[in-house]
């Protein structure tokens, strides 16, 4: 069966001289792995549009569930990355998160979209990349059902105070005080932050990038994400340590 369809390429491995295994995260089939003949030679229109993080218009061949990339053209290269490493592994965490989150053989365009305006705004430097960061790890999450209960505080119901708790654990939200009388241990965050957090699971797609936050509150923020992200996966990403490595 032949289709076309665009994909991000999320991963890439070396086969022989010429020929490459591709991890791509696809509008049509989600992520998929697919073969990639003579990619590694440069006069091949395929050797740079299946290339790590190349978001491509592609041809697929499938037979009996393996995929081959018949013919490949670039849309965007995120060339921007490539100058800045801090960006540059931001966006490798960003794959590796697709590669564990993203679903696989079934349509995926809203994991894909999300990806892309984040690497775009990432290569552009148009946005800080821990508000990126915050993002695209809670807006994964959230498309995949890991909604966690931020409406209003678990015991008393109110929608905000001053300062309130987060249980990465339960995915729970409680007031200070209801934290308290219930021994709720979580993170304390200011309601600027649980706003900011809100806005990361429910806001419209694209408005979801479109907030503000002091560089302090960025961190607690990213803490926040990072604390629930683990709760859920239970898996530490290579990627995320060297990004942080990176941002030291």
């Amino acid at each position: 069966m032949k289709f076309k369809t665009n994909g991000l390429i999320l991963k890439e491995q070396t086969l022989r001289e010429q020929d490459k295994l591709v991890t791509v995260l696809t509008q049509s089939h989600g992520v998929i792995r697919a073969f990639v003949r003579r990619a590694k030679n440069i006069k091949s229109p395929k050797c740079a549009s299946t290339g790590l993080l190349c978001y491509s218009e592609l041809s697929l061949f499938e037979n009996k569930g393996t995929y081959t990339i018949d013919e490949a053209k670039s849309i965007e290269m995120f060339l921007g990355l490539r100058k800045d490493v801090k960006n540059m592994s931001l966006a490798q965490y960003f794959c590796e998160l697709c590669l564990n989150l993203c679903p696989k053989e079934m349509e995926a365009e809203e994991y894909l979209k999300l990806v892309l305006n984040a690497l775009y705004l990432l290569s552009h430097n148009k946005k800080d990349p821990l508000l990126i960061k915050a993002c695209v790890e809670m807006r994964l999450l959230g498309l995949n059902g890991y909604m966690p209960d931020l409406v209003m505080c678990d015991d008393c119901s109110v929608y905000e105070k001053e300062t309130m708790v987060f249980v990465p654990k339960t995915g729970k939200l409680f007031c200070s005080d209801c934290a308290k009388k219930n021994g709720a241990i979580g993170i304390v965050a200011p309601i600027s932050v649980i706003t900011a957090l809100r806005h990361t699971f429910y806001a419209d797609t694209n408005k979801l990038f479109s907030f503000s936050l002091s560089e302090e509150s960025l961190k607690l923020l990213n803490f926040i994400c990072e604390s629930y992200l683990s709760s859920i996966t239970e898996k530490d990403f290579l990627t995320l340590q060297f990004f942080k490595m990176m941002s030291d």
